[in-house]
């Protein structure tokens, strides 16, 4: 097994699954890109979600149109939608358990 520098330095990481199932799930990040994204848009199917991913860059406040340069897709089954849904609760309750509430514009609670 590579150590942790060399894991580093390959690009790859691993992350064991449940020990019991004995599945080692390796992220190959070699080819991965970072993409900034201020807005996003969710549609769903019964066969699948898609979340859309842009940039709003309206600099003047009182504008009557924005245009959101969109700029990824993601579709996914509604099974993983599930769990990327509770897999960002929990980071998002984790990051406002440590930096206190966050307020979205037009959502009460």
């Amino acid at each position: 097994m590579a150590t942790k520098e060399s894991q580093q330095e390959s690009g790859i990481t691993e992350n064991p699954v449940a020990a019991s199932t004995q599945v080692r799930v390796k992220w190959d990040d070699s080819n991965m890109r970072n993409v900034y994204s201020n807005e996003c848009n969710v549609a769903g199917t019964r066969e699948e979600i898609v979340l859309l991913f842009g940039m709003n860059q309206a600099w003047h406040s009182g504008q009557k149109e924005v245009t959101v340069q969109l700029a990824d897709r993601i579709v996914l089954s509604p099974f993983v939608a599930k769990r990327l849904a509770a897999l960002l609760n929990s980071v998002i309750r984790d990051y406002e358990s440590k930096f206190g509430s966050l307020e979205v514009e037009g959502r009460k609670g």
